[in-house]
């Protein structure tokens, strides 16, 4: 699995904006249940967030989403940073990336 850690501020109005639109992504993860995804988003106090992205082939279960477009579609007016993306390998993680009794795939 291929991970991404991705890092952007947000201005303050746009704050609830932004979290709206990730509980929509979060949503239609829900009902299209992708097995080749994990997805974590992180709000920090400051008005950053962080998005931990794991996908097997190709991310195109997430991105090709209604909601992930409807995200994507104004998130540079939204944004107080630039978006910061970094490949990322997950070196330990006690039930942050699963479910309790799910196994993680290797």
């Amino acid at each position: 699995m291929t991970y991404n850690l991705i890092r952007y501020g947000v201005k303050d109005a746009s704050i609830a904006e932004n979290r709206a639109l990730v509980a929509k992504v979060f949503e239609a993860l829900d009902e299209t249940q992708p097995q080749s995804v994990r997805y974590l988003v992180l709000e920090l106090e400051n008005g950053e967030f962080v998005h931990l992205v794991g996908y097997d082939k190709d991310s195109s279960a997430l991105t090709e989403l209604d909601a992930f477009k409807a995200f994507g579609a104004d998130h540079a007016a939204r944004r107080s940073t630039t978006l910061a993306r970094s490949p990322a390998k997950i070196v330990g993680d006690y039930r942050m990336l699963t479910k309790a009794g799910e196994v993680m795939p290797a």
